[in-house]
């Protein structure tokens, strides 16, 4: 298995703008990171949604003629990489698709739902017919088995999902924008300069499109945009949140702003941190690139030992979680990362590195080092050991792959191959982030899950709606 962490997925949404589907296209572009599996882009025009997914990259599945074709004042965007259903185009979102005689709804989805397998199976069992894979189609049975009520039927909806979700839906006359009760996921709600209200999964969707920031969507809460304004109405009262940290450590682009804090500086922290908690005698600080940058900045400036760049990556491979294959993973490993070796040859290095979940990537890095000349290598990691699955949208929901789940600090050391190996600590961690560490999900680290992830439920007993999917 490849050591890489995949990505959750990104959402965007915008109401009103006869840009809409432009400008999604640029704020998905600025989301890429968090999903680079597929895209799409569903746009309304007051009377129709129409749109267009796709696989691979958002600059790959959106050409100029497609993007003309894409006309209309709202629109929802998605960049996915799957965590819960397989890597194919029917997976692709914004999901499209109509019920009631008529409503139609795109959806898409950020965060991953632990009762779905039920929820679908009781669906099936009822006669309903699915179209993909993924746990989000079950979200829009939920919507059309509620379509009559007298009620609300998008918050009668919510209250059957357990897990994490951060939602954004297009209607014919409004968009809706959802965030689980304990704000898993993050979803901000921004205005462009010409007035018109967006949400994003993260600010750099925002300031790509130069859009304000006006805040993040409560835990708890539904926005809805449409051509009477802005407002907004809670599904639930909201629990102490459990936002989850490693989008500060590892998902999150480091210009965003969520959860309150920079992601910047909360990495550079991290690495002052680790400074102070495993110091060690060396030549110089380096980053495995790109994401343990930010956390080797703030390690070298704490220790005072000089920081240089000693592996450039390869800009052109890619992230290697998303070849498809797990032969060709490895192969996109030794292609992804080449070491500079006038700086590492003959010299102690400290490489600091955001994570390690499997090991064997991590194993062949530090092998490439080896090979290079390193005298010395002291791997630090600016988080805690992962000894525990996610089941929130990261994906390493088995525990049997993770590697500080079978060995202590000590052997994953010796098996990945360096001098010396120290984890930042928890509650180094908590101090490097600005809200209460209680309002934080760190189940990967310690195993406490805010929800019963062994014991999902369900409660239908709802109306037969066959829904009718768009392509």
């Amino acid at each position: 298995m490849s050591d890489e962490k995949k990505e959750k997925c990104g959402v965007f949404g915008i109401w009103g703008s006869a840009q809409a589907a432009r400008l999604t296209y640029t704020a998905l572009y600025a989301q890429q990171h968090r999903g680079q599996e597929s895209a799409g882009i569903v746009v309304g025009d007051g009377s129709t949604l129409h749109g267009h997914v796709g696989m691979g990259l958002v600059a790959e599945v959106f050409t100029p003629a497609i993007l003309d074709q894409l006309e209309g004042r709202a629109a929802v965007g998605h960049n996915r990489y799957s965590t819960t259903g397989s890597s194919k185009s029917s997976n692709a979102q914004p999901l499209l698709e109509e019920y009631g005689g008529g409503i139609q709804v795109a959806v898409a989805h950020n965060g991953n739902l632990i009762n779905a397998p039920l929820l679908r199976h009781d669906y099936e069992q009822r006669g309903h017919i699915f179209h993909t894979s993924t746990d989000t189609e079950v979200i829009v049975h939920l919507l059309a088995g509620h379509h009559l009520s007298k009620s609300d039927p998008l918050t009668e909806s919510l209250q059957h999902l357990q897990g994490a979700y951060s939602l954004v839906f297009l209607f014919k006359d409004r968009l809706e924008a959802v965030r689980d009760p304990w704000g898993w996921r993050p979803l901000v709600l921004g205005r462009t300069a010409d007035g018109c209200h967006c949400v994003a999964s993260e600010t750099v969707a925002l300031d790509t499109i130069q859009a304000e920031v006006i805040r993040e969507i409560d835990p708890g809460e539904i926005v809805t945009l449409s051509d009477e304004g802005i407002s907004s109405r809670r599904f639930t009262e909201p629990m102490t949140p459990a936002h989850c940290i490693f989008e500060h450590v590892y998902f999150a682009n480091p210009s965003s702003r969520l959860f309150g804090d920079t992601v910047q500086l909360v990495r550079e922290r991290l690495g002052g941190r680790l400074a102070q908690e495993s110091p060690v005698a060396a030549d110089y600080v380096i980053p495995m690139p790109d994401s343990g940058r930010s956390a080797a900045l703030g390690y070298a400036r704490e220790s005072g030992t000089p920081f240089r760049e000693g592996i450039v990556p390869n800009r052109y491979v890619g992230r290697t979680f998303i070849q498809p294959s797990q032969s060709e993973r490895n192969s996109a490993v030794q292609l992804k990362l080449n070491v500079i070796r006038e700086v590492v040859e003959g010299n102690r290095i400290i490489v600091v590195d955001d994570s390690i979940v499997r090991g064997t990537t991590t194993r062949g890095k530090m092998a490439q080092l080896r090979r290079a000349g390193a005298r010395e290598i002291h791997l630090r990691i600016s988080c805690p050991p992962v000894r525990h699955g996610c089941y929130f949208g990261i994906d390493f929901p088995n525990p049997s792959e993770l590697i500080a789940c079978q060995r202590a600090v000590k052997e994953i050391g010796d098996y990945i191959g360096v001098e010396s190996l120290n984890f930042l600590s928890l509650e180094g961690m908590l101090e490097c982030v600005s809200r209460p560490s209680d309002h934080y999900c760190t189940a990967c680290f310690n195993g406490r899950y805010r929800i019963n992830v062994e014991k999902p439920v369900t409660k239908l007993g709802l109306e037969r709606h066959q829904l009718k999917m768009f392509s």
